[in-house]
């Protein structure tokens, strides 16, 4: 019996709470009735015409898309949040059973039509039309979620290492200021929301860009009449700076790397032209690759050259330079006296002056000799005199030996000739013999024939390789050269980027984060 009341009980206040739900549903379908009964959503929520409706604006950013600098074009997924008062939907929430909040569509109500100004698909709309809330004071409030693509004037002086100020402007598309006072959203703590807002959990974080600067402000423009429509505008900005780790590990580090080979062409002999020459092409057709791949990502613009292109044209610029000068040193190891005539001064700056510059002991040997002949100034080298002195050696040798009886005897010589021979020097001795034996004599002709064909064979295999240690000289001066070229000026032209870093401040001469504090 107990069972059968309690059940009883229950199904009464499920009637009545089905009851209460009804009536209250029936009470806002009511409530909705009363305060759209009149109204006319293409007049402004205005008692006098010359009042203004004021409308509160406030930008949450949930992800920042991309920015494609070869389009100019910056996509962000927003959500905007819009208020004002519409002083014909006010309602005593006494009257219908407490309720303070209605929905309706948003194709309802007034709207201010606020739009994005700067789009560039021509998509004024936002995403989806959510609902509009609307309190029981009159104030309305529609957050609607959009994709938006906007302009952004893109500076790619310093890229990678660049920052770019987005804007995103938004005004009303039918209404003027003395119709609509567009404003900053008022927090709950009566603080003007002066920037960007983002919520950490629903944010996306940007895997190429870091948003330094998110502010926002009212902009007036005086060079336009309150009368029309681009007077005033409500901007937000993003100031954001670009993660270079992509660029630097894909692009840079293997360009510099590719460029640096150039320089180790220096290490191949100096007559080995040709092989210098196919490392240097090489690395100028890669070179011209790596520019081919930048010239894609920028703006096809002429105001201003990326600082990876000044880069990539000074690394070609020094390869040009290499493979220039590895043909003039190509040049001067081929030469023989047979094309060029070495001066003095040639070999004496190269070989005697260049070699102390770099630390290295001379390369003309302390025993050479210099010679005038038909007023060309000839070197000879040390060795020469020894083969002089060896000859002479060779010559007087017998000389001793005659000095005894039983050696003259050996040699079938008579000591009437021997007693008449003049052994005083190298000349007279040979005066002597041809005299003495002209058989002698022919075969010292011969001899002095071979020994000046070696000599002249000697002069032009030392002249050829002074040409040769020439280019070397030549070689080792601009491989040094090359090197601190390089490296300053990788150096130099990276370091600008590296301290092009975003401002303290998001506008010039203002003292001013735009920051919640």
């Amino acid at each position: 019996m107990a069972a059968h009341g309690f059940g009883i009980f229950l199904g009464v206040v499920a009637i009545l709470g089905t009851l209460v739900l009804q009536a209250q549903c029936n009470e806002e379908k009511h409530l909705i009735k009363d305060l759209f009964t009149g109204y006319n959503k293409n007049i402004r929520p205005v008692v006098h015409p010359e009042d203004k409706v004021e409308v509160q604006i406030k930008l949450t950013l949930t992800n920042l898309i991309s920015l494609n600098e070869k389009e100019e074009t910056l996509m962000t997924n927003v959500w905007i949040e819009i208020q004002w008062s519409d002083y014909r939907l006010v309602w005593n929430a006494s009257d219908y059973y407490g309720i303070e909040i209605i929905r309706v569509p948003c194709n309802t109500v007034w709207l201010p039509d606020i739009v994005l100004e700067n789009n560039i698909d021509g998509k004024f709309d936002v995403a989806y039309y959510a609902n509009v809330l609307i309190s029981n004071t009159g104030w309305m409030y529609w957050l609607p979620p959009a994709i938006y693509r906007s302009t952004c004037a893109i500076e790619i002086t310093y890229f990678p290492f660049d920052y770019q100020n987005c804007t995103l402007a938004f005004r009303s598309q039918t209404y003027s200021a003395n119709e609509v006072d567009l404003i900053l959203a008022v927090g709950e703590t009566a603080e003007t929301i002066e920037w960007v807002d983002i919520d950490p959990e629903a944010f996306t974080e940007n895997g190429e860009w870091a948003i330094v600067h998110r502010p926002a402000r009212k902009m007036i423009n005086k060079r336009y009449s309150p009368d029309d429509l681009e007077y005033q505008e409500i901007l937000f900005n993003l100031i954001i700076q670009r993660k270079p780790l992509f660029y630097v590990i894909n692009i840079i580090l293997p360009c510099s790397l590719i460029s640096s080979l150039v320089v180790l062409a220096y290490f191949l002999p100096a007559q080995a032209g040709g092989q210098k020459l196919t490392v240097s092409i090489s690395v100028l057709l890669a070179q011209t690759v790596f520019l081919f791949l930048i010239a894609q990502k920028v703006p096809e613009t002429s105001l201003s050259v990326p600082l990876i292109g000044k880069y990539l044209i000074f690394v070609m610029s020094v390869t040009t330079l290499i493979a220039t000068n590895q043909i003039v040193v190509l040049n001067f190891s081929l030469r023989s006296p047979n094309t060029h005539t070495m001066s003095y001064s040639i070999k004496h700056l190269f070989l005697e002056m260049v070699p102390r510059f770099l630390g290295m002991s001379p390369l003309v040997e302390e025993g050479e000799e210099t010679a005038e002949v038909n007023g060309v100034r000839e070197r000879r080298r040390s060795s020469f005199g020894l083969m002089q002195r060896a000859e002479e050696y060779v010559l007087k040798q017998p000389r001793s030996e005659m000095m005894f009886d039983k050696q003259r005897e050996r040699h079938g010589l008579t000591r009437s000739v021997v007693d008449n021979i003049d052994v005083s020097s190298t000349a007279n001795l040979y005066k002597s013999l041809a005299q003495a034996a002209p058989e002698i004599k022919q075969c010292v002709d011969a001899c002095n024939f071979i020994a000046e064909s070696t000599r002249q064979q000697n002069d032009i295999g030392s002249e050829i390789e002074s040409w040769v240690l020439i280019g070397k000289m030549i070689d080792k001066v601009c491989f040094w050269a090359a090197i601190l070229l390089f490296i300053i000026g990788t150096v130099g032209i990276f370091l600008t980027g590296h301290f092009n870093q975003a401002p303290e401040l998001p506008f010039p001469g203002e003292n001013k984060r735009y920051v919640p504090s």
